[in-house]
């Protein structure tokens, strides 16, 4: 794909930049989080440089022992900084909170995290109040593809989608999705080359990454229970299940698919549901961030899916689930992402929900040719939700975007960065 070209060669623009300036603007403390090596240090050395801000990186065995064990020397002097890597020393962020308590000027601090500085258990206080946080995942087709960010979560809310227009064929789909969005990945032309990263980057999470939230030394079994969640993305979600297929309890498969959660390399998505509606499905569904890593784990590539087609789909699924999730990453809304099921009946692969306001219905299709019938579970979403239903959107392999009813389209996936 010719967007992958340039990634050793500039800086690729990102989006959650400008909403990065905004929060520095107001706010005492702004956390960039994401998975590691999606390039939250990249964005922060570029901040650091054109605001004139110090840039101190906790990856640094010395720094980070410095910082954890003196965290009020550590900070002495310091008035506009960037810290990279704080969950190496979680006793620095208490520290910060006192700091900024004592001086609420707004932007003093920015720190970055690759794990979920809100949700893992790292701090020994809560900075509830005094920080804004702002996700940065793996590239975005869009920022791939070097485009401003598009309007399609506006556009599907508002359901302003012309009724008959060619969007082009996306004919580099599949190596896309196998691609994924890690810079460093992509930055590799041999695709043999890209896999081979993409699981070492695996073993080093594993084997190091893991230490900073969690006293696990187990980095082969939770590597077993990696890949074989895995092999269930897209699926309803079953400790049990994920426990007996890599020799551990279910207790222990949920704590570390909560650790993996953390670090940014899958999540689960909840159920959509209301009390007042019958034979719904409750369970979560299990995602991974990036496509290009589920596919490494896999071992599928490009000659695997042309032989078998059917191994497409739970690709196709998570590559949605994740541009849909940087695009809500970089958006001020309220956005929650769920599926809907009914038990032995109809699905809706994704749910986006505004609380109290709208809700879309997303349908994943692997192919190119679209029927009527394919859009049964969007419309038994629309009738259960009422109202509230904005828009209902399959997406699909063809060239169109077509209105097959009022409220009801069907598009191409690149509808998800080109609208």
């Amino acid at each position: 794909m010719s967007d992958w070209t340039t990634l050793n060669e500039a800086y690729v623009p990102r989006h959650a930049e400008a909403r990065l300036r905004r929060a520095l603007s107001d706010t005492r403390i702004v956390a960039l989080v994401g998975p590691k090596r999606a390039g939250k240090t990249t964005l922060a050395r570029r901040l650091a440089t054109a605001d004139q801000r110090q840039l101190i990186s906790l990856d640094d065995p010395k720094t980070s022992e410095f910082a954890q064990e003196d965290p009020i020397g550590f900070l002495r002097g310091l008035s506009s900084v960037v810290i990279d890597e704080i969950q190496r020393a979680p006793n620095l962020i208490l520290e910060i909170k006192r700091e900024v308590d004592e001086h609420p000027e707004p932007g003093r601090f920015l720190i970055t995290s690759s794990v979920d500085l809100l949700h893992a258990s790292i701090s020994p206080d809560s900075l509830a109040g005094r920080v804004e946080t702002v996700e940065l995942l793996p590239l975005s087709q869009a920022e791939l593809s070097q485009v401003p960010e598009r309007r399609f979560l506006e556009r599907a809310f508002n359901c302003e989608f012309p009724r008959l227009e060619s969007a082009g064929h996306t004919s580099d789909l599949i190596e896309r999705v196998i691609g994924g969005g890690f810079p460093m990945a992509l930055s590799q032309e041999d695709p043999a080359r890209r896999r081979s990263w993409l699981r070492e980057y695996v073993r080093v999470m594993m084997n190091r990454d893991i230490s900073d939230i969690a006293n696990i030394n187990k980095p082969n079994e939770m590597a077993r229970l990696l890949t074989y969640a895995a092999f269930t993305s897209g699926e309803l979600l079953n400790f049990a299940r994920l426990g007996s297929q890599t020799g551990v309890d279910p207790h222990t498969a949920e704590r570390w698919l909560d650790l993996f959660e953390h670090m940014f390399l899958l999540r689960r998505v909840p159920a959509w549901h209301r009390n007042d509606l019958k034979r719904l499905i409750k369970t979560p569904k299990l995602h991974f961030l990036d496509s290009g890593l589920l596919a490494a784990l896999q071992r599928v590539d490009t000659e695997e899916i042309a032989a078998n087609r059917k191994r497409l789909g739970p690709l196709l699924e998570s590559f949605v689930y994740s541009e849909l999730a940087k695009a809500i990453s970089c958006n001020d809304d309220d956005i929650n992402v769920f599926h809907f099921q009914i038990k032995g009946g109809a699905k809706v692969d994704f749910v986006l929900e505004r609380p109290s306001d709208s809700i879309v219905g997303i349908e994943v299709k692997a192919g190119a040719t679209v029927h009527p019938q394919d859009f049964k579970g969007l419309h038994d979403l629309a009738s259960r939700t009422g109202q509230r239903f904005a828009c209902g959107i399959l997406l699909h392999n063809g060239i169109r975007i077509q209105q097959f009813a009022p409220k009801f389209y069907a598009m191409p996936f690149n509808t998800l960065w080109t609208a």
